[in-house]
């Protein structure tokens, strides 16, 4: 009678526990759509997609004039933000450094101000898209000049990077510290 008994209620649950078994193993996840819904075979159009996703257009370069598309007057108040510091930002600039005619060309952003009397400038390089348009990319270093001394500091540019810095006037104890951060929060994100 236990004989019986026990092929009674252990059967189903043998069964149960395999069925259980092979529904855990299935897979749960849920794959997602990509986000390009539809394909092209034009790589200006996909880099100018991810520029876009990634980054802020500021300007565009027309016969080699910069076009700003972000007032000059805004652009000071996100530099001045993006120092945090109390230094105040008036003068912008988005600058061409190009070390022979073969290189090609890169654009930074520079804001220019004080704090506390001295001289302070940040420079962000910008991303040149195939049709002249400027983006900051929230991934861009942040080039910051800090003044002891001198009234004005200028980057030092090796094919085309910003490598130091240095003084208008050359006298003693007077020099201008140079500091890369990784990133900024120039303009928010939406």
């Amino acid at each position: 009678m236990m004989n019986r008994f026990s092929r009674f209620i252990l059967a189903p649950l043998a069964g149960g526990a395999l069925v259980l078994g092979g529904l855990t193993a299935c897979e749960t996840t849920k794959r997602g759509f990509p986000e390009v819904s539809s394909p092209t075979n034009d790589p200006d159009a996909l880099n100018r997609r991810q520029l876009e996703a990634t980054s802020t257009q500021v300007a565009d370069v027309t016969d080699g004039k910069v076009r700003y598309l972000v007032p000059k007057d805004q652009l000071a108040g996100a530099f001045t933000r993006q120092f945090g510091d109390g230094t105040s930002i008036n003068k912008t600039i988005i600058r061409k450094v190009q070390e022979t005619p073969k290189d090609k060309p890169v654009y930074y952003m520079v804001g220019m101000g004080l704090r506390n009397g001295m001289f302070r400038a940040m420079a962000l390089p910008l991303q040149t898209s195939s049709d002249n348009s400027l983006y900051l990319n929230s991934n861009a270093p942040r080039y910051i000049i800090t003044s002891v001394g001198c009234t004005f500091c200028f980057f030092n540019f090796e094919r085309n990077e910003i490598v130091g810095t240095s003084c208008e006037e050359n006298t003693g104890g007077s020099r201008c510290d140079l500091r890369v951060e990784t990133n900024n929060a120039f303009f928010p994100r939406r």
